[in-house]
């Protein structure tokens, strides 16, 4: 029987928020909602003050999805999305998309048209971005792991012709540039509040090396370091990733224990500060609401909401 929406808990503080630090930023007569439901695999959040909404992936299905802050009600944004994965909001509010089908990273202008920014890289087809930020600068960073080319659920099955790569997209030249190539299979990524650091998921699956989060310095554009932040997540993966205004960061957890799907945060120094529990394994998150302090999560064939004691970092 699949959940009802509304709170997943009828009591505070909600069972389904651990907190493992005092430092943890739970918001303690707040709850774990249920908001939207009926898809098959979710991805790809991105919040829009200026409108009030909230924007979803819907991979498999096709489809971008909206949900509205003043009435709850769900609509579809986009339909065929070009199986589109990641989303972000540029620093003009203008949603910036990852695609699997067509292998590139498109802009949606204001007046709805679809501007390609990349769909190739020295002459090669991209495999298929993945996730997608937006730096204090305005670049456009995104991951190509080739999710998206292995078979016909979530894209069609291709041929990589390039590494899974991470990269750099400056809007302004057009020109596109390596910034990390050490990953096996590069997944969510964010900015440190600051922007002075670049969390990075390394995936992990059971072929494709361990779970992790990366921590890189950034500066002008370039990426050094790259030390191990946190790991242990095995058998399970990770997949998004952000960071909120305190410096912690949340990364999205699941696949393996029931138990563990959810979320994770981590404070600016590598301590686990708490999990949240959800029923589905979790993909994405971003932050939202008037006030960024909402945590909004979108995890198998639904989206959860919560809202915490902390503002999103750089609200892209």
């Amino acid at each position: 029987m699949a959940l009802p929406l509304g709170p997943l808990a009828t009591t505070y503080p909600d069972p389904n928020i651990e907190a493992l630090d005092k430092r943890f930023p739970r918001q303690q007569n707040a709850g774990i909602e249920r908001i939207a439901t009926g898809c098959r695999w979710n991805e790809g959040p991105v919040y829009f003050p200026a409108g009030g909404y909230f924007l979803w992936s819907d991979i498999p299905n096709n489809r971008i999805m909206r949900w509205l802050e003043d009435d709850g009600h769900v609509s579809v944004f986009r339909a065929p999305s070009n199986y589109a994965n990641g989303n972000a909001r540029d620093l003009q509010g203008r949603l910036i998309t990852c695609e699997h089908e067509t292998r590139r990273v498109t802009r949606t202008e204001p007046d709805g048209a679809v501007t390609i920014l990349i769909d190739q890289f020295e002459g090669k087809p991209l495999n298929a971005p993945n996730d997608v930020t937006v730096a204090p600068d305005g670049a456009i960073w995104f991951t190509d792991p080739g999710f998206g080319i292995e078979g016909e659920y979530e894209g069609h099955r291709a041929a990589a012709e390039l590494p899974p790569n991470v990269y750099r997209l400056d809007p302004q030249t057009g020109r596109a540039t390596i910034a990390a190539d050490d990953f096996l299979r590069p997944n969510g990524l964010a900015f440190s509040a600051d922007g002075a650091a670049l969390y990075i998921i390394e995936t992990g699956l059971a072929d494709r090396g361990p779970a992790q989060i990366r921590k890189f310095k950034a500066d002008d554009g370039k990426l050094s370091g790259g030390a191990i932040f946190a790991d242990g997540f095995a058998p399970g993966i990770l997949d998004g990733i952000r960071t909120d205004g305190q410096g912690n960061i949340w990364c999205a957890h699941g696949w393996a224990d029931p138990a563990e799907n959810g979320v994770h945060c981590y404070s600016p120094d590598g301590a686990l500060l708490g999990k949240i529990h959800l029923p589905e394994p979790c993909a994405n998150l971003c932050f939202g609401g008037p006030k960024q302090n909402r945590l909004f999560m979108t995890a198998g064939t639904s989206i959860y909401a919560l809202y915490l004691n902390v503002q999103g970092a750089l609200c892209l």
